[in-house]
């Protein structure tokens, strides 16, 4: 398999995309302290599902971005136009 300019650099793209969503998604579901510094207050339930989900959400947009990305930069084989036939006659 031949690696284009356009492999790699989807490559080096999905690489630091992947980083960046896990340092977010790990900042997300990491412990948190008390809130605004009082001791004792905890983030209320409701608003850490929704933090959640507003981390959890673009990730799979991200994900579907990059498989589509994937797909439009591969030649698709079975649209290859057909070779030229010579004929003799």
């Amino acid at each position: 398999m031949r690696v284009t300019f356009a492999d790699a650099t989807f490559w080096v793209a999905v690489v630091c995309c992947v980083v960046a969503q896990v340092a977010i998604l790990r900042s997300v579901f990491a412990a948190r302290g008390p809130v605004g510094g009082t001791p004792g207050a905890a983030m209320p339930p409701m608003r850490r599902g929704l933090e959640v989900i507003w981390a959890v959400v673009p990730a799979l947009g991200l994900a579907l971005v990059l498989a589509l990305t994937w797909r439009a930069i591969r030649p698709d084989p079975a649209a290859a136009p057909p070779a030229a036939e010579t004929s003799l006659t």
